[in-house]
């Protein structure tokens, strides 16, 4: 799958791109969840889009790296698509 084709709210999404930009990890405390989240970039020959990186998934890719995202889905926050290996999704450092 190419990143012009996600979709809001699309589910099953597995694609391979390149880490492009990376925010530095923050950890985020809230009633009930506490985790660790990371922003990174990802591009492809079709376009970018927002990966969010949690808890085990911090720390663990640099700019210039490829990932591959199996089972990931799509979400749209404040007007931007986000992609996520999620819950029962998988990441891997190519």
């Amino acid at each position: 799958m190419n990143i012009s084709e996600l979709q809001p709210k699309q589910g099953k999404v597995d694609i391979e791109a390149a880490v492009t930009e990376l925010s530095p990890a923050r950890t985020i405390s809230k009633p009930g969840f506490s985790g660790r989240v990371q922003e990174a970039t990802i591009t492809d020959s079709t376009g970018a889009v927002s990966l969010s990186l949690w808890n085990e998934h911090v720390d663990i890719l640099k700019v210039g790296d490829r990932v591959k995202i199996t089972n990931g889905y799509v979400n749209e926050f404040q007007g931007k698509l986000q992609l996520s290996p999620g819950k029962y999704g998988t990441l891997v450092k190519l």
